[in-house]
């Protein structure tokens, strides 16, 4: 085990460090049960909504069309990141420790970043569908048929898995100096690269650079997208017509909303105002609170997911009585 309690500067080989420590959340036994309690409850109240959405669009024929297509990939995508950070953080502090393998803390940036990334390409790819939908419902057929959704959904996850090989293997080749103490409830890319060298981050410039410009096309393709998408519901003579368009992309631009402000303010905001605490919480806006409350905002004006949800209750309880 090796915990760097020096003052000075040292750098050390990567394979010399074999565990992390991450920010503990509380220092008494009472309060690390207390988040251990919490962190539960909103682990089983994300895996609950995300798990009716997934039954409900599985076994609804009704529900199999390329907009539950992409819903269906953004909660499996939403279980994927909550289940990499939640899962330890509650093991830490039910068995009162901070510690996190050197493997494991690699595998905790790189499928956080993988499941991050890919939903961020899954929103890009669901504004696109909302965009054909309403501007374009001519031709709906055609270009959102199901070998297009294969391929979107194939080129999303895809690029998401070379985005996160390439960080990961990239932060994780730089040399370390300045100890093996996270400043963060789970290893994320910001918190390793602190412990670096100071000239070493450099190298991971240029792949940061690459990512903000993919991340800000897709930003500008969405608000055009919705640009386009509110002239022509506006447009629409009956107000049915434009409440059911509302329905379907209000949903959509809520859970874009939530994730993109939360990872702005979590990535951009001023050092000046950086703390450990409001580093903690802002950590945990972005990577918990979008995948709890994501089910809530798709199921609270979509009448056909709230219908087919209704209906999985009694085929449950009819399969195990």
């Amino acid at each position: 085990m090796c915990r760097i309690t020096s003052p000075k500067k040292q750098m050390f080989n990567n394979t010399s460090i074999t565990e992390f420590l991450l920010l503990a959340f509380a220092d008494t036994r009472e309060l690390q049960l207390l988040h251990f309690a919490l962190f539960l409850g909103i682990y089983l109240a994300a895996l609950l909504g995300n798990g009716l959405i997934l039954s409900a669009v599985a076994c609804h024929h009704c529900l199999h069309t390329p907009m539950y297509f992409f819903l269906l990939n953004l909660t499996l995508l939403d279980l994927g990141c909550i289940s990499t950070t939640l899962p330890k953080a509650m093991a830490n502090a039910l068995w009162d420790t901070r510690t996190i393998s050197y493997q494991g803390c690699t595998a905790q940036v790189f499928f956080f970043l993988f499941f991050i990334s890919v939903e961020y390409y899954n929103l890009t790819i669901m504004a696109y569908d909302r965009y054909v939908a309403i501007c374009k419902p001519l031709h709906y057929g055609s270009l959102l048929g199901s070998r297009a959704c294969a391929q979107m959904a194939a080129a999303a996850w895809g690029s998401g898995f070379l985005h996160a090989v390439l960080h990961t293997a990239s932060t994780f080749s730089l040399p370390l100096c300045q100890g093996n103490a996270v400043n963060q409830f789970f290893c994320e890319i910001p918190q390793i690269l602190k412990l670096c060298c100071s000239d070493a981050y450099l190298r991971e410039v240029g792949a940061l650079v690459f990512s903000i410009s993919l991340v800000l096309c897709c930003f500008v393709f969405i608000v055009l997208s919705y640009v386009q998408i509110f002239r022509a519901v506006l447009r629409m003579p009956s107000e049915q017509g434009r409440h059911k368009a509302f329905s379907t992309c209000l949903p959509h631009l809520a859970v874009v909303s939530l994730f993109v402000s939360t990872g702005i303010f979590a990535y951009l905001k001023p050092p000046s105002i950086s703390s450990p605490s409001l580093d903690l919480v802002v950590a945990l806006l972005y990577s918990v609170l979008p995948p709890t409350l994501n089910p809530l905002l798709y199921s609270m004006r979509n009448q056909e997911l709230k219908n087919a949800v209704r209906k999985l209750f009694p085929y449950i309880l009819l399969k195990h009585p």
